[in-house]
Order: C-alpha cells, then structure tokens, then sequence
C-alpha cells in the first residue's frame, strides 16, 4: 500500500510539473492548492521611455498585435496590425525584415510579450514588448 502511495503520488507530482519546477518530490501538494500549469513564456513589458526612445529612430516598425476589432476601434498612429491570434501569425512574422526594430503592443501586454518572444524565436534581434495600448497613449505615445 505504501509503495502504490509512493508512485501514484511521483506520478502526479511528474503530471504537474513539480519535479521540473523544483518543488518537493515526495508527498502530495498543499490541500487546497491547485496543480501546476505551463505558461508560456514572455518578455517583460519596456518602460515608457524605452519604447518613446526607441519609436524616434528612424526605421523602427511599430506593430499592434490585437484583433482587426481591437485595431479599428483606435490604434497608435504609423502602427501595422499583424494579429497575434491570427492562424497564420507565425507566417506573418516570417515575411518580416528580421534585421529591422520592432515595437509590439496589445491590450495589455501578454499578447505583446508571448509575440516578443516568438520573434526572438524567429532570429528577430531588435525586439521591444511595448505593453497595453491604453498605457502607451496615456503616456503620450502617438
């Protein structure tokens, strides 16, 4: 009975992730607390100056990653919509100048930071998570 405690509690704790993520390998997690889960990764949002600095050099792509609905209902002047949710967004970005300046934004900054990501996945150098569109406007960016 012991042993079949053992291994039903290595398997879940295998099935959660806690061994990969350094928790306790023996036992079963707190009562009350939820199993682990994947998040994918993300680049951290760049302060406000970063992203102004940046969007005055000439060159610099400025790129909203949100829904076409999201985009028309108001967007940062000069930016292209490339939608993060879009089936064929991985195409998309693969037909970009990987040697160009990229700022990215979203509603809130995970779209933008998952996409940050995924362009540094792609051999983009020059990439900056720009955050919440609502942020970045009401600091002034245009």
């Amino acid at each position: 009975m012991i042993r079949f405690a053992f291994l039903a509690s290595a398997l879940f704790l295998a099935a959660t992730g806690a061994f990969a993520q350094g928790q306790p390998q023996s036992g079963s997690p707190a009562a009350g607390t939820a199993p682990t889960t994947v998040v994918a990764p993300t680049v951290p949002v760049a302060s406000l100056a970063t992203v102004q600095r940046a969007l005055a050099k000439p060159g610099v792509v400025l790129l909203d990653v949100r829904t076409p609905e999201e985009y028309a209902a108001g967007h940062l002047s000069n930016a292209q919509n490339v939608n993060f949710r879009a089936a064929d967004f991985t195409t998309q970005v693969s037909q970009l100048d990987p040697t160009k300046t990229y700022v990215l934004y979203c509603a809130s900054g995970n779209r933008s930071g998952k996409a940050t990501v995924l362009f540094q996945e792609k051999g983009f150098k020059n990439v900056i998570n720009a955050g919440a569109f609502k942020t970045l406007q009401e600091g002034g960016v245009k």
